[in-house]
């Protein structure tokens, strides 16, 4: 038959087990964690470039729709004083218009005019032209195009006038100018260029078809105006709301003739609209930025999961040293049973020795009825004492013990219990020394179990050429100090903490044959019970001291 095992069985297999899941579950976390961030990026890379493109263009959008239909507002009357003024505003507040052009537009029916474009009886044609630049100064230049220059740029004029002659052909009494109307009919986009015919009157409109139609009509001139706006989308203000994505953003050719050699890990465009078509905005970023941006995003997710990882390590610890601090209380319990079965056994037996050697003896004398009246007697001293230490340290843990406090006369009560000492332990030199003006307020019954348990630990713990122990009682200001201090075997520093508490025995020669550990345990509840402190101070082979320090003052609760 196998022998049962009396240790507390521990599991470390599965807290090796917990610490092992835990930190595959922690590196697999953070792995995917990585490449979440990887591609959450990436789909922000791809995502976030509208709103740059949005934000960078809204300046060019502002100058379409708001800024070129103000050209409107003068009915076509305006001159070159006034051409001047607009076009200096232009060129001041949109940097990416490089050129203004301006045409002086004349609608008439007089058919002796040679020039322009005719339709029926209706003839258009340009009576100047006038150009508008910034020099490198920012300064404001202008000049009138002479024929040749006007050469260049007739096909910009003529396709104006040929959208304005099919819409004038097309219009009726009812017909109204909508949005998609003046878009259609009076702005042109090319690359790089945008043409604008200021918007006439839906009365003037009519009127340039009855005269295209009825050469019956007295001849009659109307004057309208045209602007062309050289645009260079390179000069387009980039504003890059998201510089942790994009690294380097360009406006760039749609179609690039040359061979570039930058290489980017990430890469993506937008083409640009209406005048800008032959350009697009190109998101570029390098490997090295992107991996930047993605530890400082990976960085508080990493935190996170490390902090999660140390917290479930925590966890661990935890369990494993509930599991330990389990192991030694069982073990102390187990101790202390089979101690407290030695302590119980040890004068039972002895009881139960004496009362058969009354049972079977024929005659008992005088002296041998003494003799084992005595025995009888301590022995079941040692039991009560032994019970009556369990009680208390029972009752003061469960906070049900009673305190009788009087004021108790140290050196009166004292000098009695030195001499039941001598009486007790013949062999202990005893010296002592009383010196306090006040008395401790304390209970006498518990006090003297304080003072019985350290004086019985210094006679049991010291060799029998040593049994010796000095008391001193003295006081300061606020407390009454006591000290005994003896010349045993001395206690280890490493001990210090742990000899107060319940089960702990100190392994040494002394403790071999039984000691239930409660005695340094049961001084300490019961003098931190009664308002005071306990401490210790050893040194091996050759000394305890022990220290109690109470309060003069009882405080009142």
């Amino acid at each position: 038959m196998k022998g049962i095992s009396l240790r507390y069985r521990k599991n470390f297999g599965l807290l090796i087990a917990f610490f092992v899941l835990v930190t595959i579950l922690f590196v697999v976390a953070a792995f995917f964690a990585r490449t979440m961030t990887v591609n959450l990026l990436e789909t922000d890379f791809n995502n976030k470039k509208v709103e740059v493109y949005d934000e960078s263009i809204k300046p060019f959008n502002t100058f379409f729709t708001e800024k070129i239909p103000e050209i409107s507002y003068f009915q076509g009357y305006m001159d070159s004083v006034q051409a001047h003024e607009f076009s200096n505003t232009v060129l001041r507040g949109y940097p990416f218009v490089e050129e203004v052009r301006f045409f002086d537009v004349v609608i008439s029916n007089n058919d002796s005019i040679n020039k322009g474009i005719k339709f029926n009886n209706l003839v258009v044609y340009f009576k100047s032209s006038l150009v508008f630049r910034l020099d490198k100064e920012n300064r404001l230049h202008s000049w009138h195009q002479g024929i040749e220059e006007s050469r260049n740029i007739t096909s910009e004029f003529n396709n104006m006038v040929l959208k304005l002659a099919g819409f004038i052909d097309g219009v009726s009494d009812s017909s109204k100018l909508t949005d998609n109307e003046v878009f259609k009919n009076f702005y042109s986009l090319q690359p790089g260029n945008i043409s604008y015919l200021n918007i006439p009157r839906i009365s003037d409109i009519l009127a340039y078809k009855a005269m295209m139609n009825d050469p019956r009509l007295p001849e009659a001139s109307y004057e309208q105006d045209m602007f062309v706006f050289t645009i260079n989308p390179r000069k387009i203000n980039i504003k890059n709301k998201y510089t942790n994505l994009y690294e380097d953003i360009r406006i760039e050719p749609v179609v690039d003739q040359f061979v570039r050699d930058d290489e980017f890990y990430l890469t993506t465009d937008l083409s640009l609209p209406g005048a800008l078509s032959d350009y697009k905005l190109q998101f570029n970023s390098s490997r090295e930025f992107i991996e930047k941006t993605i530890n400082q995003r990976f960085l508080p997710v990493m935190v996170g999961l490390l902090f999660l990882y140390l917290f479930l390590l925590l966890i661990g610890y935890l369990i494993y040293r509930n599991v330990m601090i389990n192991s030694r209380l069982y073990q102390l319990q187990y101790d202390f049973i089979n101690n407290l079965t030695h302590e119980f056994k040890t004068p039972v037996s002895v009881i139960k020795i004496a009362g058969n050697n009354i049972r079977s003896a024929e005659k008992i004398s005088d002296n041998e009825r003494l003799m084992y009246g005595r025995i009888l007697d301590q022995e079941a001293d040692k039991l009560n004492n032994l019970m009556n230490k369990l009680l208390s340290f029972a009752q003061i843990e469960n906070k049900s013990i009673k305190f009788h406090g009087e004021q108790i006369d140290l050196p009166i009560f004292l000098k009695d219990f030195f001499d039941s000492i001598e009486l007790k332990y013949p062999d202990l030199k005893l010296k002592y020394e009383i010196d306090v003006q006040n008395n401790l307020y304390a209970d006498p019954v518990l006090l003297t179990s304080v003072f019985q348990n350290l004086v019985d630990n210094a006679y049991k713990y010291s060799p029998p050429d040593r049994k010796y122990l000095e008391v001193i009682v003295h006081q300061n200001k606020k407390n009454i100090i006591i000290s005994l201090k003896d010349r045993g075997i001395g206690i280890d520093k490493r001990e210090f903490n742990s000899i107060f508490k319940k089960f702990y025995r100190v392994k040494n020669q002394f403790n071999q044959q039984g000691s239930i550990g409660l005695g340094l345990a049961f001084c300490k509840e019961i003098t931190e019970f009664m308002g005071g402190e306990i401490k210790v101070d050893s040194q091996l082979n050759v000394g305890t001291l022990f220290t109690l320090t109470f309060p003069i003052e009882v405080k009142k609760s």
